[in-house]
C-alpha cells in the first residue's frame, strides 16, 4: 500500500511516499481502506517533535479517517466488509495513522459514516467534531436558552462547537479575528467579537446581560483566565489546552473547569451523526489534496492561515 511516512521529526519536507505492507486486523479490529483523511493541528505538532506522543519512527501520521471496511478481525460482529465508516485513530504510541491506503483500528472506536456525507466531508469530523461534542454536549451540558462563549470559533473545533451549541438551543457568542466574523455568523453564532479588541471582555459581559455567560469553551488556548471573568457564578468552563493566567475567579465564583482531551470511542460518533444527517451541522472543507501532497497541508497548518479543513484524497 502507499503511505506517507516520516523517518525523522521536522518540517513538512520530512514526508516520503513509500510502499508498505498492508496491515492485518487482529482480534476485535477492522481493516479500513482509507478513502479520505483529515488533517489537524496535532498532526503538525507531532511531525515537528512527536516524542511527547510516544510515537516510534518511522511512522505514518493522520488521525481522521473516512473509508470502507475491507476485512474483519476475529470476534468483530458489528460491521461487515463494505461498510462505510469514519473514526479518529489513537494518537499515543500509534505509528499507523491515516496518511495511508489502509489502516487498522479497534472496532470499538469506529462508526458508520453519516449516510448523506461524502468521504471527504466525513473525514473532517471525527477528531475536531468529537472534541467539540465532548466539551459542549457532554461536559458543559449546554441547555436551551443558555448563553455560551466559544473562543476560536472559526477553527476546526470551534466551528463544530458553534453548530452543536446552536442545535442544543443556546445563544452563541464567538470570538475570532474580524476577517472571520462572516464565517462565525454563517455557522450560526449570534454575536461575533474580535478577540484582539481591548474591550472584548466588556462587550461579552454586555451581550450576556451583565451577569456573565452560562458557559465558556476555550478552543484556542490562553483564554481560561478571561473566561473566569466573563462566566457567571456557578458557571462552567471547558478547555482543550492547559489553563494559564490568573484563575482566582474560578474559585471565588464557584465555577467548574473541565479539561477536555479526546478519548476514542464509536459511541460519540454515533451520537453526533444525526445532526449531520439532518443538516443541523456541516463540515467546512477548505481544500482537497492528493495523499502525496500532504506536505502542502502541513505548510498551511504551520502558517496558521486558512479556514476549514484540508482533506487528503487517499483512495476511491
Amino acid at each position: 500500500m502507499r503511505a506517507m511516512v516520516i523517518s525523522r521529526f521536522g518540517g513538512p519536507d520530512v514526508f516520503e511516499l513509500q510502499e508498505r505492507e498492508r496491515p492485518k486486523p487482529g482480534p476485535g479490529q477492522v481493516l479500513v481502506r482509507v478513502v479520505a483523511s483529515g488533517t489537524n493541528p496535532v498532526d503538525a505538532k507531532i511531525r515537528q517533535a512527536g516524542s511527547w506522543a510516544q510515537i516510534p519512527l518511522p511512522a505514518v501520521l493522520g488521525y481522521d479517517v473516512s473509508g470502507v471496511v475491507e476485512e474483519l478481525g476475529p470476534g468483530v460482529t458489528e460491521f461487515s466488509a463494505g461498510d462505510e465508516v469514519f473514526y479518529t485513530p489513537e494518537i499515543f504510541g500509534n505509528p499507523h495513522g491515516s496518511y495511508a491506503e489502509y489502516t487498522v483500528a479497534s472496532a470499538s472506536i469506529v462508526a458508520r459514516k453519516p449516510a448523506n456525507l461524502s468521504h471527504v466531508e466525513a473525514a473532517g469530523i471525527p477528531l475536531a467534531g468529537g472534541t467539540a461534542w465532548e466539551a459542549v454536549v457532554r461536559r458543559l451540558n449546554i441547555r436551551p436558552g443558555e448563553t455560551i462563549l466559544i473562543h476560536g470559533g472559526a477553527g476546526g473545533v470551534g466551528s463544530f462547537a458553534i453548530q452543536f451549541a446552536k442545535a442544543a438551543g443556546a445563544r452563541v457568542i464567538a470570538t475570532a479575528s474580524k476577517a472571520n466574523h462572516s464565517v462565525l455568523h454563517e455557522l450560526g453564532a449570534d454575536v461575533a467579537i474580535d478577540y484582539r479588541d481591548a474591550d472584548a471582555a466588556d462587550r461579552i459581559m454586555r451581550e450576556a446581560g451583565g451577569r456573565g455567560v452560562d458557559a465558556s469553551f476555550d478552543t484556542a488556548g490562553g483564554n481560561v483566565s478571561m473566561s473566569t471573568l466573563v462566566t457567571r457564578p456557578f458557571g462552567r468552563i471547558a478547555t482543550i489546552l492547559p489553563p494559564d493566567g490568573e484563575l482566582d475567579a474560578l474559585y471565588t465564583k464557584n465555577q467548574t473547569l473541565y479539561g477536555t482531551f479526546l478519548t476514542r470511542e464509536g459511541a460519540r460518533l454515533r451520537e453526533m451523526t444525526p445532526l449531520f444527517e439532518r443538516g443541523r451541522a456541516r463540515v467546512i472543507v477548505d481544500s482537497v489534496l492528493r495523499l502525496e501532497e500532504v506536505a502542502k497541508a502541513h505548510e498551511r497548518m504551520d502558517s496558521g492561515h486558512g479556514r476549514g479543513k484540508v482533506i487528503l484524497q487517499v483512495g476511491r
